[in-house]
């Protein structure tokens, strides 16, 4: 009889802990803000890393400029710890919402192509002409790009837009500042 007690008991205490557990949920659902109608970008402002880029690297830094507003940035990263491979990169999400990053870095071109590509190749002998410059196309399994090789860096614009959001992209890039080594 003892084991039929304590067995009822054990049904009603899960029971119970179900409902209690259930309000608390209730509670955090009812008190967390929740908007699905927001934006789920979340803009993520470049141009103090694009003035401290262009003040520290050791070539004219591209930024984009007179992008309209349904360009949003999303992520951006400078690092200069080794200086023979500084990198720049600022993403985007474009009005298509698609994804658009450009990307530099004076290290090896063509490692450097690859790995931000995802190893993407040329296309043959295709070029695209944006801002006043030819850019080499390439494609690949993830990521369509448009490289430039000058000099000392290496721009890319890569992403999974449409071809014509990479050329405004690549248009409305303007490459300032930039110290030359000790070195040099």
């Amino acid at each position: 009889m003892a084991a039929d007690k304590r067995g009822n008991k054990t049904i009603v205490d899960l029971v119970l802990s179900m409902l209690v557990l259930g309000f608390v949920v209730f509670l955090i659902y009812l008190f967390i803000p929740h908007d699905s109608s927001a934006d789920p970008v979340q803009v993520v402002p470049f141009q103090v890393e694009l003035g401290q880029a262009r003040r520290d690297a050791p070539y004219p830094v591209a930024g984009p400029e007179g992008l309209g507003a349904q360009w949003r940035s999303t992520s951006v990263t400078y690092s200069a710890a080794d200086r023979g491979d500084v990198t720049w990169h600022v993403g985007f999400v474009d009005p298509e919402q698609q994804y658009v990053a450009v990307e530099q870095s004076n290290g090896p071109a063509d490692a450097f192509i690859s790995a931000v590509t995802l190893n993407a190749r040329p296309d043959g002998a295709r070029t695209v002409e944006a801002g006043g410059r030819s850019w080499q196309y390439y494609t690949g399994g993830r990521y369509t790009a448009l490289v430039r090789k000058a000099p000392g860096v290496t721009t890319v614009v890569l992403g999974t837009a449409p071809d014509a959001q990479l050329t405004e992209m690549a248009a409305a890039l303007k490459e300032e500042g930039g110290r030359q080594s000790a070195g040099s």
